[in-house]
């Protein structure tokens, strides 16, 4: 017959190996929780991008829209959605002098470094954009 083990502490090998363990798993899952957290602030940060350029385009055709309107429209949901350091750029550059017809694109972008969660890393140096091409009424 077999004699059973004793129960209560765990002997000192298993330790080393849970520690072993431990040091191996722990940076590898706090680096794919850092990388999930900046992968859904730059998601968050493409889609206010298309929002605000989608209200800025709503705005500009318009048939008595001015420039300004669209600039201030765009820099209204820019700042709403907190996106620091966005760019309008409408083309073409007077919306007032557009006939009907013609299609008018308005496109907004940031920059991923000032919009980060957490330090720069994957996107690092690039920067989003989001354009919506309406035609004038």
């Amino acid at each position: 017959m077999l004699a059973a083990k004793p129960r209560g502490r765990m002997p000192s090998v298993r330790k080393a190996v849970a520690a072993t363990e431990l040091a191996i798993c722990l940076p590898l899952v706090a680096m794919l929780l850092l990388a999930s957290i900046e992968a859904c602030g730059m998601i968050y940060l493409s889609h206010s991008l298309a929002i605000a350029s989608y209200e800025g385009a709503r705005v500009a055709i318009n048939y008595d829209s001015t420039t300004a309107e669209v600039n201030t429209k765009c820099s209204e949901m820019i700042t709403a959605r907190r996106v620091a350091d966005g760019d309008v750029d409408i083309s073409p550059p007077d919306v007032k002098s557009v006939p009907r017809g013609q299609a008018i694109t308005v496109t907004v972008s940031a920059p991923c470094d000032s919009n980060a969660l957490v330090p720069p890393w994957f996107f690092g140096g690039r920067t989003l954009s989001s354009s919506t091409v309406m035609v004038k009424e």
